[in-house]
């Protein structure tokens, strides 16, 4: 529980004096009386690495940055676990997550206005829930009725998330290792896909060779719904119905990935179904690949943020200009955007304990600089709609190569190098199975 520990110590140093108040995510209803698969609160489990629902870890930080955590958590019952499954319960909790007092969830009403008497402020997850805002509200005033009794209540309420979200955007050590590990099962599920897909198989029949990779190997959830976009499909951004019947001479679209103890990978990957492209197919990944290429020239510390989708874009559009799917000088089509017509979004996103992980791309109104322990994808593409402007030949083919990438000292990793990237090393791979 070192890495957690650490965390509270960092977060406090980068507070001012009072109480930190964060709660975990509540367990949402499925329908009836079912819920979906519990996923903790990713800040609350960067802090605590505690799992359980019904809970919340308040950070009392002295004048002098010291900091006393406590962890409320459901109470232990064993008729509940019967039914449920296993509970720390407040005993156990302190104990295994290094806290240094943990109390029954059901006692926080009443000992959370012990704990801000007297104290300058609240900082919390202001704004982030309706029903939080006015629990948090509640505490405010039934310290503040203690004022004839001499009790000072808070005179601030501060948004913790700014100051928890800079923290998880440089990963320590063991996060790479989570963030490794979620990436090498990733490349397997990728791997396997590429294997299996054959035509006449449904989206949804891949969909589940990804599952099973994930699921085999210690990844119980995916990170994020799974894309397999075959054809047209392609070109849709954010399909996740997954229920098409792939064709002979259609390309795939695989945007997947899995979680490895809160940890997302994130990879795309195109190939055909047959295990050929076609020669427009080729054409318009071999663009793809080559902006991909450019991108990652920029991943290194110092460079903007902005720098590595810059490339891609200039890649992108001389790229378009020489198939002759756009038209005028390079600088016109940057200028004038026409290139968005094909490429309409960013050329990546942090990544974390969220696939679209926290912290801000600008700082003071500047793209922020790449720093070690930063991590991020690549995801450059091309989605050849249908319209008046686009040859026969390109219609409906949609293409993204997206990777995960870590800023080192020198440079970056990229966790998933090792899935198949290149039109030689796609085709060679699904030769093999075929």
């Amino acid at each position: 529980m070192q890495p957690y520990s650490i965390r509270r110590e960092r977060l406090a140093a980068r507070l001012a004096p009072g109480v930190v108040i964060l709660p975990t995510a509540p367990e949402v209803a499925r329908n009836a009386d079912t819920t979906y698969p519990y996923r903790y609160d990713s800040s609350f489990h960067y802090l605590t690495g505690f799992p359980e629902p019904e809970a919340v870890l308040v950070m009392v930080i002295g004048e002098d940055g010291t900091q006393q955590s406590t962890l409320f958590c459901r109470d232990k019952n064993l008729e509940r676990e019967i039914w449920d499954g296993y509970r720390f319960g407040p005993d156990a909790a302190a104990e295994r997550f290094g806290f240094a007092q943990a109390h029954a969830y059901e006692a926080l009403d009443s000992e959370i206005v012990t704990l801000l008497a007297n104290q300058p402020r609240i900082h919390t997850a202001f704004g982030a829930d309706a029903a939080w805002d006015q629990r948090v509200a509640g505490w405010l005033n039934a310290v503040r009725a203690q004022g004839r009794a001499g009790v000072t209540a808070p005179r601030e309420i501060i948004d913790v998330r700014g100051s928890i979200d800079e923290m998880r955007l440089f990963k320590d050590e063991h996060e790479l290792d989570l963030m490794r590990e979620a990436g090498r099962i990733n490349v397997g599920a990728h791997i396997r896909a590429m294997r299996t897909a054959r035509p006449g198989m449904a989206e949804y029949a891949v969909e589940a060779e990804l599952l099973h990779e994930f699921y085999r190997h210690g990844s119980r959830f995916p990170a994020y719904g799974s894309i397999v976009a075959s054809g047209p499909n392609a070109c849709v951004l954010h399909y996740v119905e997954n229920d098409r019947v792939m064709q002979d001479g259609d390309l795939l679209l695989i945007d997947a990935g899995c979680e490895y103890q809160g940890y997302a990978s994130d990879i795309t990957r195109t190939f055909p179904v047959n295990g050929k492209f076609s020669g427009p197919q080729r054409d318009i990944y071999e663009l793809v690949l080559d902006s991909h290429r450019a991108a990652m020239d920029y991943a290194r510390p110092g460079e903007e943020w902005n720098a590595m989708h810059d490339a891609a874009v200039k890649v992108l559009a001389q790229g378009l200009i020489d198939l002759k799917l756009l038209s005028g000088s390079l600088d016109g089509v940057l200028e004038e955007g026409s290139y968005r017509q094909f490429y309409m979004h960013r050329t990546g996103h942090w990544l974390g304990l969220d696939v679209h992980d926290a912290g801000a791309y600008k700082l003071d109104g500047a793209w922020r600089p790449l720093e070690p322990g930063m991590v991020f994808t690549v995801e450059p593409g091309l989605y050849i709609r249908p319209a008046d402007n686009v040859p026969a030949e390109f219609a409906n083919i949609g293409v993204r190569i997206e990777d995960d990438v870590a800023i080192t000292a020198t440079g970056h990793e990229v966790l998933t190098e090792a899935c198949p990237r290149t039109v030689a090393g796609i085709e060679a791979l699904m030769a093999e199975s075929r």
